[in-house]
């Protein structure tokens, strides 16, 4: 069922699928990332358990694989539609007025994700200059942020995507007479 679903937001221009690739494969290294601290955790509370110890750093790891997932996980959902929607406000709107929305969330998202970015350069470099480490492990904080850089840069680039995409959908609404006083019956999350 959920790849029936998933096959039927893919996009379909050039540009959309080789995003949609990067993105999936990001996705499932975040994925990988869970599964590897959902392991982690559990061999670490059974060490505390049995007296035989926890895992050194736990803390420290979780941190950075927790980071790790949630920014592989921002551009699929953005591509898919799936970040946070508010479509029981607009279940009665026209195609138009909801394509016109998506346009808006996906700038507003594009501008926070380049502000994000921009921040995370800064910050990254900041860190590096002053030599911050893990608290356990000692190994170098500003590490994790070339990552999550390229992240937000993938971010950026799928919400540029995405808001010419609902772009022409309002292009194409409004060229339709007669449909645009319709309601759109179409199901959240669908574009």
């Amino acid at each position: 069922m959920i790849e029936g679903i998933e096959t039927s937001f893919r996009p379909t221009d050039k540009v959309g699928r080789t995003l949609y690739k990067i993105s999936v494969s990001l996705a499932l290294f975040g994925a990988l990332m869970i599964a590897i601290m959902g392991v982690a955790i559990t061999t670490s509370v059974i060490g505390r358990a049995t007296n035989i110890g926890s895992v050194t750093g736990i803390y420290d790891l979780i941190e950075l694989w927790t980071c790790t997932a949630i920014f592989a996980f921002l551009p699929y959902c953005q591509l898919m539609n799936e970040n946070v929607i508010v479509d029981f406000i607009l279940n009665k709107a026209t195609s138009r007025v909801k394509s016109f929305c998506d346009a808006l969330g996906s700038l507003i998202y594009l501008l926070i994700g380049i502000l994000l970015t921009w921040r995370l350069v800064y910050g990254g470099i900041e860190m590096h200059q002053n030599n911050e480490t893990f608290t356990t492990l000692g190994f170098p904080r500003w590490i994790s942020f070339p990552y999550a850089i390229a992240c937000m840069s993938l971010l950026a680039i799928i919400c540029l995507h995405t808001f010419w995409q609902s772009v022409k959908e309002v292009k194409i609404a409004s060229h339709h007479k007669g449909t645009e006083d319709q309601p759109n019956t179409r199901m959240p999350g669908e574009r």
